[in-house]
């Protein structure tokens, strides 16, 4: 979430001479970051994978579902990218507010903790985090063997593609005054 929210404000002004110069579907910008930023949660996510096994002795069948649980997180990364980086055309001092919001986010969710360690008047807020879910939803694969929680996965998957659809419309329409601004 850090890296693609953090490079997302400054992304098409990166490349304003594909704006400006060359015909070429800005729209693959945001999605190119987004897939720099999975090769590295591959590589991380081997890595604890390994620790897992050896803690372990071995894997449980339930890290197959971690697909199901990153999907929707990365149809969800996808639509703040295209929101964040048509935005960040138009204001330009929006990076320093994505890491504050970003470092919040990460600071509020709940890795170090389970989400039941909070207070219960505090969880209805704690949910809005949308790493809370993936998180909690991971964990419980990866260390706990538990199984999906399908309802929860289910409303996170239509949240992640409203706000995929939202963010691709926003580009869409705001993309038309991209070359004025640049």
């Amino acid at each position: 979430l850090a890296d693609v929210a953090n490079r997302a404000p400054g992304l098409i002004a990166e490349h304003a001479s594909y704006v400006k110069k060359v015909i070429f579907p800005l729209e693959l910008l945001p999605v190119a970051t987004l897939l720099a930023a999975l090769f590295q949660c591959v590589l991380n996510l081997s890595i604890v994978l390994l620790a897992v096994a050896w803690t372990n002795g071995q894997l449980s069948w339930h890290v197959l579902q971690l697909p199901l649980v990153l999907a929707p997180f990365v149809l969800l990364l996808l639509g703040f990218a295209w929101f964040i980086s048509a935005l960040g055309v138009f204001m330009r001092d929006l990076l320093p507010i994505t890491v504050l919001v970003t470092t919040g986010l990460m600071f509020l969710s709940p890795v170090f903790y389970p989400a039941d360690a909070v207070p219960e008047r505090l969880r209805f807020w704690m949910q809005l985090n949308p790493l809370t879910f993936v998180i909690e939803q991971a964990r419980g694969s990866l260390i706990w063997a538990q199984p999906l929680d399908v309802q929860g996965l289910l409303i996170y998957t239509l949240s992640a593609c409203m706000v995929a659809w939202l963010g691709f419309f926003w580009f869409q329409k705001t993309r038309k005054g991209f070359a004025d601004v640049l």
